[in-house]
């Protein structure tokens, strides 16, 4: 029996709840009886859950390969970087069937068939090389597990079923995927995958227990629109050591450190519905993020649950919106419950209760361009599956009608609102607030969720600086920053009222100043009637060019020295804040948080 010689490992190397040694300490070990490691086993021998030495190491020292313990008695066969902090996981054979800490055993049998038998003799994986001439398992410096034949031919690969990562060199075709984990302690099957969809294109998906849906790339876009093809039919992705993924549907991205020479990377299918490519600092054993598909973790569907909306705080947080409560506390996968019976709500008077800013994406009833809010409203009413309508005054005017109420997020930088279909029974006149934060937003007559000063960025403003850099050199970013962080420290250190209400007004000034490249803010210094009433005509001008869809404006006010040099939406999205603070109904002025928000997500 060829087995790994390691007896200075104890089982800190199998469990990561009750270590016997510190794992730093497990590490020295293995270097000083790597003298003794193989990274092969041979036919008919196996590798048992109770010895610590039977691990299999690469010969760059890499990976490792054995049972991989979690909690008091849950192991999987494994594979795993073997200095990472963490021993982080690439691969595992059994990730929804852990085995017993003890009689548990991984064999490569005489039929050629590698077998994890529990403790019963039951057989938990195996792979299908049986009646081969199978000769010996091997772990290769790349991380793959490959069971040879005569002639070193690979008769499997571990590389053929990834669990949540994929290597370098590591082929990702139409037959493999990656899926998440279930979250951060436990490592079963999650709701979110990495795939080939049937047109050929990549995709990330959440498949949770009550919805399916793709959310990357952009759904509401066509496949050219995202940058990709579904001409070609290969399926086929790889990215090399360093950092280069290339894939068949024209999907493309580089790690930050590309070129760096000997760093270690995963591919990763992260719990919380991202994909990301990590890179291992050798010194400290962390592993450090290198390329993300999405910037905003509220882009990811099911992060919230049925009917809660996502809020990025930077990080994402949940709200229920009024009328709503959480379903059930520290679960928001399980989203939000209504406080009043839906079975009587067809039969009782309703209300509708507006949500700045915030939409539910999919689960459309309708449809319809250039409508009355009026008109989408009685359509709403008259529907009995209605929910919500969500209503953008922008543009077409379009008009959708909610049977369901999903993948709910809040952001400054969307224009439509959501109209909740609630009993007139229910009180919503004092939201809850969310982690003690304040209101975003408080204007008379309408009812809006509660939730964190940084709001949801949808993935259409990803963007770069390049219009807040061009005002800078042409203007003075400066005085932009210092207003900003200022005002920003101020309102919430201090919550001075009567100053909040002057320096509003002053900042949206300052705002639109930036933008026309002209003194504006010396028509309210002077304070002549007739100056007051340009500012007046110029923000009436705007507000009605918007509401008649009409985007050809912006070009027509925005400084003449940047030469159209500028992104039109990061140009519309300042206007626009500067519109609502100078609004004379001081109401309906937003806070200083949701500006800064607004105003860091133009990088997107």
């Amino acid at each position: 029996m060829q087995l790994v010689s390691q007896p200075g490992i104890m089982r800190s190397l199998q469990t990561s709840t009750h270590p016997k040694l510190p794992s730093f300490l497990a590490v020295f070990f293995l270097f000083l009886s790597t003298s003794y490691a193989h990274n092969f086993l041979r036919r008919g021998s196996s590798l048992s859950v109770e010895d610590d030495s039977d691990i299999l190491i690469s010969p760059d020292k890499t990976f490792s390969c054995g049972f991989y313990g979690m909690g008091q008695n849950a192991y999987w066969f494994s594979i795993w970087f073997t200095n990472s902090r963490d021993r982080t996981v690439v691969w595992m054979a059994n990730r929804d069937r852990p085995a017993n800490g003890r009689g548990s055993r991984v064999s490569l049998r005489g039929d050629g068939a590698m077998v994890l038998t529990d403790v019963d003799g039951s057989i938990i994986w195996e792979t299908n090389t049986t009646s081969t001439d199978a000769r010996m398992a091997e772990l290769l410096d790349t991380g793959n597990l490959v069971i040879k034949g005569p002639g070193d031919k690979i008769l499997w690969q571990s590389f053929d079923s990834p669990t949540d990562t994929l290597l370098p060199n590591q082929l990702f075709t139409k037959n493999t995927n990656l899926i998440s984990r279930l979250h951060g302690g436990s490592y079963a099957s999650g709701y979110y995958s990495f795939f080939f969809d049937n047109d050929n294109v990549l995709r990330l998906k959440y498949d949770g227990p009550d919805i399916s849906s793709i959310y990357w790339p952009i759904p509401y876009l066509d496949v050219f629109q995202n940058g990709r093809t579904n001409y070609n039919s290969s399926r086929i992705a790889v990215y090399d050591e360093m950092g280069h993924f290339v894939s068949s549907d024209r999907l493309q991205f580089i790690a930050s450190d590309i070129g760096m020479s000997r760093i270690r990377r995963r591919l990763t299918m992260d719990y919380d519905g991202n994909l990301r490519l990590y890179s291992l600092n050798n010194d400290t054993g962390l592993w450090v993020t290198s390329w993300e598909a999405l910037s905003q973790l509220c882009n990811v569907h099911g992060v919230c649950g049925r009917y809660a909306i996502c809020v990025n705080t930077p990080e994402p947080k949940c709200s229920c919106p009024p009328g709503y409560e959480i379903t059930e506390l520290g679960n928001w996968n399980k989203g939000c419950k209504p406080l009043f019976n839906e079975t009587l709500f067809q039969s009782q008077r309703v209300k509708f209760v507006e949500l700045p800013h915030v939409d539910y994406y999919g689960f459309d009833l309708n449809y319809i361009q250039f409508s009355s809010i009026d008109a989408c409203r009685d359509l709403c009413v008259g529907d009995y599956r209605c929910k919500a309508f969500s209503y953008r005054l922008t543009g077409l005017r379009s008009c959708y009608t909610k049977n369901e109420l999903f993948n709910g997020y809040q952001s400054p930088g969307f224009e439509g609102k959501i109209y909740l279909k609630l009993p007139v029974t229910v009180e919503t006149s004092q939201p809850t607030i969310l982690n003690g934060t304040d209101p975003i937003c408080q204007s008379d007559g309408s009812e809006i969720v509660i939730g964190s000063p940084s709001m949801y960025n949808i993935s259409t403003k990803r963007m770069r600086w390049v219009y807040l850099y061009a005002f800078a050199s042409a203007i003075g970013f400066i005085e932009l920053l210092f207003v900003v962080s200022g005002w920003w420290f101020l309102f919430r250190k201090h919550g001075v009222p009567a100053l909040a209400e002057d320096g509003y007004h002053v900042y949206g000034v300052v705002i639109l100043e930036l933008v026309k490249g002209i003194p504006l803010s010396n028509w309210d210094i002077q304070g002549g009637e007739e100056h007051e009433s340009d500012l007046t005509g110029f923000v009436r001008m705007v507000e009605s060019k918007t509401q008649r869809g009409e985007d050809s404006w912006i070009d027509e006010i925005v400084d003449p020295r940047l030469n159209g040099q500028f992104s039109r939406n990061q140009a519309t999205t300042i206007v626009q804040l500067g519109i609502s603070c100078v609004q004379e109904d001081r109401n309906k002025r937003p806070t200083m948080d949701l500006v800064v928000q607004a105003l860091l997500e133009c990088q997107y």
